[in-house]
């Protein structure tokens, strides 16, 4: 099964719109709102899952394609992480199509290509946010050679002193499909999710982005599940869940 030409145009028009506003951050505008609840279910969920492990600290977010909701997701499950008192930082992972900076409403002049690139330190380029303890380091400028980028030793240093400075740090990763940025970012990761559309993401790209995953040796901490609400209700709900890698076309 192909997307049709009128769904990819679709899925780049929502991608390059959320590019130019960001996402919703229902967590901070409505905490109380039953969307708010399934983001912290969501993070008590991928707490439960990495308690087996020595580490839980860096945590990234990908999907099997872009417009699946894993900006969304990541910026939401933050925002809960720092909601619940925790020091957290958010880096923009996805060097080709940033979201980080749109949404907490910051310009993409420096970020993480300028860190990678010797332009800047680390420190230069963490900016707080209207979100208490939610720090981010945005994208910066679109670079021609992301994956050889990711893959350096300046990045393994960058959250090398995330690490050391903040409680919690959620890297916005680009689709594991669409390009190789993931694989190269998994060594430095404590665990992955991977957020699926319900009704869009085809089960065969959900098992080869599994099958990606587990050949760079990710611990795959489980799967947000984003369902197109009935009744029109914040658009979307979401759930965790496990086992998605055995299911069956």
């Amino acid at each position: 099964m192909k997307w049709s030409l009128k769904a990819l145009l679709h899925r780049q028009k929502v991608d390059q719109e959320t590019q130019k506003n960001g996402v919703m951050l229902v967590t901070y505008a409505e905490p109380k709102h039953v969307v708010s609840e399934q983001f912290r279910t969501v993070r008590t969920n991928i707490e439960f899952a990495g308690a087996a492990l020595d580490h839980c600290q860096v945590v990234m977010f990908t999907s099997s394609a872009m417009s699946e909701g894993k900006s969304t997701v990541s910026a939401n499950v933050a925002v809960t992480w720092a909601q619940a008192g925790k020091k957290v930082l958010l880096i923009d992972a996805d060097l080709r199509r940033p979201t980080v900076h749109a949404t907490f409403r910051k310009l993409n002049l420096d970020g993480v290509t300028t860190v990678l690139t010797g332009k800047n330190k680390i420190d230069e380029v963490v900016e707080g946010t209207f979100v208490n303890n939610l720090s981010i380091i945005s994208s910066g400028p679109v670079p021609p050679n992301p994956s050889e980028l990711l893959n350096s030793k300046r990045m393994a240093d960058l959250l090398k002193w995330a690490r050391d400075k903040f409680d919690i740090v959620v890297l916005d990763a680009p689709p594991v499909l669409a390009v190789s940025d993931v694989q190269v970012l998994v060594p430095q990761t404590d665990g992955v999710v991977v957020v699926a559309n319900i009704g869009k993401t085809l089960k065969g790209d959900l098992r080869r982005t599994v099958e990606v995953l587990k050949l760079a040796k990710a611990t795959i901490l489980g799967s947000v599940e984003r369902v197109k609400a009935k009744h029109g209700d914040r658009g979307y709900g979401y759930g965790y869940g496990y086992g998605y890698e055995n299911e069956k076309s």
